[in-house]
């Protein structure tokens, strides 16, 4: 007995410690082969472009932790930005167009929740298909083509600075913290570790999980419209394209941080290690000049390493 509870004491150092240490090795690699990575500019540079995808990890956070999977956060990175724009075009105030694009987000969020508690669809096959709906419907509103020209009180959102730390970086981490403490001392949190770890004993004992789980993919929803509406600004237009392979971003920074592919396991503290691996090795790459065509091998390998990992610590 004595044995098997070292061995869980020195798995869940591993699970805390592992990205962490990862992530430092990674960094001294990196300023020793590269001059430039170090500088103040390229790491500004890094960490506004890990913002993107961390905002959309807390959801996905929140979703692997029940057990579940959400495929559809690229497609609604898209259709968020681009509606969120389109009203910009069409006269409404920068409030309002960014209010309209995170409710659509979330309620698409819902659909997804609603899908997979009500319509008893597994979370894979749901949320595939309202990513291949929400991509169509993107294209159809856009007409395939970016929308340009937005304001300069918008352009700020992406491409700003609060006492010169770039705006995006600084949601990030109210984000974060805000998520640290919806998990860590909110009753809704607690629900969402309790279904991960065992969906039916958790209705049994009175939760409600068919409402958690909506709640969580209404979520995810609702951050993936964030990170959408950030991303148009800094662009200054919406991309209809917007977002593609961002859910593997995604689940890639969550699974490299330590949350389990299972459910029930997993901390908010760790997926941000895990999207900061996945930024510096993306910079990294560009800093060697390495082809994209080798990048994307490069980030398919990583994200086999964090599911085979994610094994080995369930194991």
């Amino acid at each position: 007995m004595a044995h098997m509870t070292s061995i869980r004491e020195k798995g869940a150092v591993l699970r805390k410690l592992g990205p962490l240490l990862g992530f430092i090795a990674l960094c001294a690699i990196l300023a020793v082969i590269s001059d430039r990575f170090l500088t103040v500019s390229n790491l500004l540079n890094v960490a506004r472009q890990i913002s993107l995808n961390a905002i959309i990890s807390v959801g996905m956070t929140l979703v692997i932790l029940t057990g579940g999977i959400d495929l559809s956060v690229g497609s609604i990175v898209a259709m968020a930005g681009s509606l969120t724009a389109g009203l910009l075009l069409s006269g409404w105030g920068a409030g309002t167009a960014i209010v309209a694009g995170l409710v659509l987000g979330t309620v698409l969020g819902l659909l997804n929740g609603l899908l997979i508690t009500k319509g008893k669809i597994p979370a894979f096959i749901a949320t595939m298909g309202m990513m291949t709906i929400v991509r169509g419907y993107t294209l159809v509103y856009t007409d395939g083509r970016p929308i340009t020209g937005l304001s300069e009180e918008f352009r700020w959102l992406g491409g700003g600075y609060l006492g010169g730390i770039p705006v995006p970086v600084i949601i990030m981490a109210l984000i974060f913290a805000g998520a640290y403490i919806f998990l860590k001392h909110n009753r809704f949190g607690r629900y969402i570790y309790a279904i991960g770890g065992n969906e039916e004993a958790a209705r049994l004992s009175g939760i409600q999980t068919k409402y958690i789980l909506a709640g969580v993919y209404g979520i995810a929803g609702l951050l993936s419209a964030v990170s959408g509406i950030i991303l148009t600004s800094r662009l200054n237009s919406a991309q209809p394209t917007a977002g593609m392979g961002f859910e593997m971003d995604a689940i890639a920074a969550v699974v490299l941080g330590g949350t389990s592919l299972s459910g029930g396991v997993g901390t908010i503290g760790g997926t941000l290690i895990g999207a900061m691996i996945i930024g510096v090795l993306d910079n990294g790459l560009n800093l060697l000049n390495v082809s994209s065509f080798y990048q994307q091998v490069a980030k398919g390998i990583v994200i086999l390493l964090a599911v085979l990992l994610d094994r080995k610590r369930s194991k």
